[in-house]
């Protein structure tokens, strides 16, 4: 018995490291996935934001250097548009959420009864990304232009002065910023709501709380999870957006956001070493804020 015992004792222990190598063979391709597609182009932007000119080259020619100047120089240059791009992000985001959030509740909770209308209305919340960002943001331009319904209409009932316009205002540039990641803010609340159990509410009434007080004090910290989640989800991509803000669709050069300033360096200006520190920049910017925003929200589970 005492043999049998110390025999199989290896086996029992090989067991574990064999269930180790075959998740470490499973996480893989993953792996390879991430560093190949996330962490060198990121070493390599970090490099790029530290190189100097080449002053033997043409233009766009640079050399590999340790130039701290690059951010101070950027940032000095181009912190007007990084404040106007968080001030947008945050606006579109809490518009997002305030405009979202009935929509996900009614899908999710209010639908329950009827799988067919919630079915639909989920098709109709996802329905924008069967078609092109950049085409749904060119056909806001054309609604919102001067000859555009809207612009006509403000001006018949003397909301909008006769030489005023709609494009290219910071109304225009959050507007489309809000419209596009809307489905974005919505989904992530659906899937909160629609796991919502009903007994709380139920309880909250025969607690003789009034409806108001039971959405405050019941739903929403129970959704909280999807308000996050959907919060970052809106901003981050809307903080770096370049599209909306461009003045060849919604924006001008009185709105234009630290993305449009990336681009340019990158694809105009060739100054690579600029867009590459402001971009660094933003990513920082970003972290620092989601992480106190998570921290502040008590949902540091969610990253």
């Amino acid at each position: 018995m005492a043999f049998s015992a110390f025999a199989s004792q290896p086996a029992v222990e090989q067991a574990p490291r064999k269930r180790s190598f075959i998740a470490l063979v499973l996480l893989l391709p993953g792996i390879l996935y991430l560093v190949l597609f996330f962490l060198t182009p990121l070493v390599s932007l970090i490099i790029t934001s530290f190189q100097a000119p080449d002053l033997y080259g043409d233009i766009g020619d640079y050399v590999t250097a340790f130039r701290w100047e690059n951010y101070t120089e950027a940032v000095g240059e181009y912190w007007p548009l990084i404040l106007r791009a968080f001030g947008y992000a945050i606006v579109a985001t809490v518009l997002a959420l305030v405009i979202s959030y009935p929509i996900a509740y009614f899908i999710g909770v209010k639908a329950r009864r009827w799988p067919l209308l919630q079915s639909l209305m989920l098709t109709l919340v996802i329905a924008p990304f069967f078609i092109s960002f950049l085409l749904r943001t060119l056909a806001w331009k054309q609604i919102m232009s001067d000859e555009g319904p809207i612009v006509q209409a403000l001006k018949a009932v003397a909301i909008l002065p006769s030489d005023g316009h709609l494009t290219g205002t910071a109304f225009s540039v959050i507007f489309g910023l809000t419209y596009n990641f809307i489905p974005f803010m919505t989904l992530p609340l659906y899937a909160t709501l629609e796991r919502l159990d009903l007994r709380y509410i139920e309880a909250g009434a025969d607690l003789y709380a009034s409806p108001f007080t039971t959405f405050r004090k019941v739903t929403i910290p129970l959704s909280m999870p999807g308000i996050v989640s959907g919060t970052l989800l809106t901003f981050i991509p809307a903080a770096g957006d370049y599209i909306n803000a461009s003045r060849d669709f919604l924006g001008s050069a009185s709105t234009s956001m630290v993305g449009n300033a990336i681009e340019a360096n990158f694809l105009v200006l060739q100054n690579y070493p600029a867009a590459a520190a402001l971009s660094i920049v933003l990513m920082a910017v970003i972290l620092i804020i989601v992480g106190v925003y998570v921290r502040r929200s008590g949902t540091e589970d969610l990253v």
